[in-house]
């Protein structure tokens, strides 16, 4: 006895619609005359629409159940379709190859933006402008390096790394002093007003409680003592 497995049967076109409208689609295909077929067509598109209702949110969601049919039958299906028959090219057409930036980065720690970076620094003509970009500049690719390593870093090794890589026209003094920038610490004024702010919240919690306090402290406290109680 050969058993029917959903393996050996043809593949799906479809999945979503099930082997019962794939096969009633290919039975539309082998009736002789148009009427028949526009007519089955007709009764498939109904039963279809029942069982992808969330296509009901699409606009123009009746064209949608049409191309549909004819991917169904693999484009093979003559009848009278009230919206144009979809080509196969249109329905298989692949998406246009994505140009990805192709970058020869000297250091992939620091990125490409630090070298753009180091480009504007670069073109700037104040020397005074210049100088000021390049320390900015080297505190970002402190702040790279850092992230990236998770290690410190010597402030030395920065400004050697961005001598090369401007080619030896950004060189900072050997004493200076950078500083990782940390975007996830809030500024000082912010800190300062969260700071204030916590006092105040602990002095309502101390408010409360002594209130508890001072409410506990009207009962009246029984204390068992020999001879009797003591009020």
């Amino acid at each position: 006895m050969d058993f029917d497995y959903n393996s050996t049967r043809p593949k799906l076109i479809l999945a979503e619609y099930g082997r019962n409208v794939q096969n009633m689609v290919d039975y539309i295909c082998t009736l002789p005359t148009k009427e028949e077929r526009n007519r089955y067509a007709q009764v498939v598109i109904d039963m279809m629409g029942v069982l992808n209702p969330h296509l009901r949110d699409v606009s123009d969601f009746k064209h949608k159940l049409w191309d549909h049919l004819h991917i169904i039958s693999d484009f093979k299906i003559d009848v009278d379709s009230p919206y144009p028959v979809p080509s196969r090219e249109a329905i298989h057409q692949k998406p246009e190859l994505l140009n990805y930036p192709q970058h020869s980065i000297r250091f992939k720690h620091y990125g490409f933006t630090v070298e753009r970076m180091i480009e504007k620094a670069l073109a700037m003509s104040e020397p005074e402008y210049r100088h000021r970009m390049a320390l900015s500049v080297a505190n970002f690719m402190k702040m790279a390096y850092v992230t990236w390593n998770k290690d410190s870093v010597q402030d030395d090794h920065i400004i050697q790394d961005l001598a090369e890589l401007s080619k030896g026209k950004l060189v900072l003094p050997s004493d200076t002093v950078l500083t990782k920038l940390d975007f996830k610490t809030p500024p000082p004024g912010n800190r300062t007003k969260t700071a204030a702010a916590a006092p105040a919240q602990k002095n309502n919690g101390g408010g409360n409680n002594n209130h508890k306090k001072h409410n506990g402290g009207g009962k009246k406290n029984f204390v068992p003592k020999k001879g009797g109680f003591k009020r």
